[in-house]
Protein backbone atom coordinates (compact mmCIF):
# COMPACT_ATOMS: atom_id res chain seq x y z
CA UNK A 1 0.00 0.00 0.00
CA UNK A 2 1.40 3.29 -0.75
CA UNK A 3 2.03 5.78 2.28
CA UNK A 4 -0.37 8.75 2.50
CA UNK A 5 1.77 10.67 4.94
CA UNK A 6 5.56 11.17 4.65
CA UNK A 7 8.38 12.49 5.55
CA UNK A 8 8.09 16.19 4.73
CA UNK A 9 4.55 16.55 4.44
CA UNK A 10 2.62 19.43 6.35
CA UNK A 11 0.22 17.93 8.01
CA UNK A 12 -2.63 19.26 10.47
CA UNK A 13 -3.47 17.95 14.18
CA UNK A 14 -6.81 16.54 14.19
CA UNK A 15 -7.32 15.44 17.56
CA UNK A 16 -5.73 15.28 21.09
CA UNK A 17 -4.21 18.55 22.95
CA UNK A 18 -2.46 19.88 19.77
CA UNK A 19 -5.61 20.10 18.08
CA UNK A 20 -5.42 22.36 15.16
CA UNK A 21 -2.02 22.86 14.92
CA UNK A 22 -0.01 22.36 12.19
CA UNK A 23 3.60 21.50 11.38
CA UNK A 24 5.96 19.46 9.45
CA UNK A 25 6.46 15.74 9.13
CA UNK A 26 9.96 15.00 10.77
CA UNK A 27 9.90 10.97 11.25
CA UNK A 28 7.36 8.50 9.79
CA UNK A 29 7.14 5.18 11.64
CA UNK A 30 5.24 3.36 9.44
CA UNK A 31 5.55 -0.37 11.71
CA UNK A 32 3.68 1.44 14.09
CA UNK A 33 1.44 3.54 12.20
CA UNK A 34 3.04 6.84 13.66
CA UNK A 35 4.40 9.95 12.59
CA UNK A 36 6.57 12.76 14.44
CA UNK A 37 5.45 16.46 13.98
CA UNK A 38 7.54 19.34 14.29
CA UNK A 39 6.04 21.60 16.84
CA UNK A 40 3.89 19.11 17.91
CA UNK A 41 3.04 16.59 20.61
CA UNK A 42 6.20 17.87 23.29
CA UNK A 43 7.39 15.95 25.52
CA UNK A 44 9.31 17.13 28.54
CA UNK A 45 12.47 14.94 30.09
CA UNK A 46 14.54 15.82 32.96
CA UNK A 47 18.04 13.99 32.71
CA UNK A 48 20.74 13.85 35.32
CA UNK A 49 24.16 15.23 33.95
CA UNK A 50 26.79 12.49 32.12
CA UNK A 51 30.36 13.11 31.14
CA UNK A 52 28.50 13.67 27.33
CA UNK A 53 25.58 15.71 28.36
CA UNK A 54 25.28 18.91 30.30
CA UNK A 55 21.68 17.36 31.63
CA UNK A 56 18.22 19.52 32.25
CA UNK A 57 15.20 20.01 31.13
CA UNK A 58 14.91 18.47 27.52
CA UNK A 59 12.17 19.33 25.08
CA UNK A 60 11.69 16.37 22.48
CA UNK A 61 8.66 15.62 19.79
CA UNK A 62 6.90 12.81 20.34
CA UNK A 63 5.21 10.11 18.15
CA UNK A 64 1.43 10.55 17.10
CA UNK A 65 -0.69 7.88 15.66
CA UNK A 66 -1.55 8.58 11.92
CA UNK A 67 -5.07 8.78 12.19
CA UNK A 68 -4.74 12.13 14.64
CA UNK A 69 -3.31 14.03 11.49
CA UNK A 70 -4.03 14.85 7.74
CA UNK A 71 -2.35 16.72 5.68
CA UNK A 72 -2.65 20.17 4.87
CA UNK A 73 -4.39 21.03 1.68
CA UNK A 74 -1.90 22.99 -0.41
CA UNK A 75 -4.42 25.71 -1.50
CA UNK A 76 -5.58 26.80 2.13
CA UNK A 77 -3.63 24.92 4.91
CA UNK A 78 -7.13 23.20 5.70
CA UNK A 79 -6.91 19.61 6.98
CA UNK A 80 -7.89 17.33 3.77
CA UNK A 81 -7.64 13.36 2.51
CA UNK A 82 -5.33 12.18 0.64
CA UNK A 83 -6.03 10.65 -3.36
CA UNK A 84 -4.20 9.04 -5.71
CA UNK A 85 -3.68 9.91 -9.59
CA UNK A 86 -1.98 9.13 -12.96
CA UNK A 87 0.07 12.44 -14.22
CA UNK A 88 0.80 13.16 -17.82
CA UNK A 89 4.09 11.26 -17.47
CA UNK A 90 2.13 8.26 -15.68
CA UNK A 91 3.44 8.66 -12.22
CA UNK A 92 1.40 8.05 -9.27
CA UNK A 93 0.73 11.10 -7.73
CA UNK A 94 -0.75 11.97 -4.24
CA UNK A 95 -3.78 14.50 -4.22
CA UNK A 96 -5.74 16.57 -1.64
CA UNK A 97 -9.47 15.41 -1.75
CA UNK A 98 -10.17 18.84 -0.74
CA UNK A 99 -8.84 21.08 -3.87
CA UNK A 100 -7.97 18.89 -6.31
CA UNK A 101 -4.36 19.93 -6.23
CA UNK A 102 -0.63 17.47 -6.26
CA UNK A 103 0.46 17.29 -2.67
CA UNK A 104 3.81 15.91 -4.77
CA UNK A 105 5.92 18.71 -5.84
Amino acid sequence: MAAKIKKGDKVVVIAGKDKGRTGEVIKSIPSQNRVVVSGVNIMVKHTKPTQFDQGGIKRTEAPLHVSNVAHADPRDGKPTRVGFKTDDKGRKVRVAKRSGESIDV
